[in-house]
């Protein structure tokens, strides 16, 4: 799974967010964790799901979509509070 923050800061409320729905609604706990400390890609491993957060940035420079064109693509409105 593909999303992006508009900034560090946001990124890492995303994780957060992600983290604690699925650890209290359904008991699950990440394999590891990668970069939140600076925000800009947080990589969130649940084995079968990998979470990928980025900033809009980084998110075009490293072009993950590329690596799977032929999978198909879901776009979802921006989440409101």
């Amino acid at each position: 799974m593909l999303c992006s923050g508009r900034n560090p800061r946001q990124t890492k409320s995303i994780v957060d967010e992600v983290r604690e729905r699925l650890k209290h609604e359904h008991k699950l706990r990440p394999r590891s964790v990668e970069g939140q400390a600076q925000g800009d890609w947080v990589l969130v491993d649940y084995l079968d799901v990998v979470l990928h957060v980025f900033t809009p940035e980084t998110r075009g420079y490293y072009g993950l979509e590329e690596l799977w064109g032929d999978m198909p693509s879901v776009e979802l409105d921006a989440a409101t509070a």
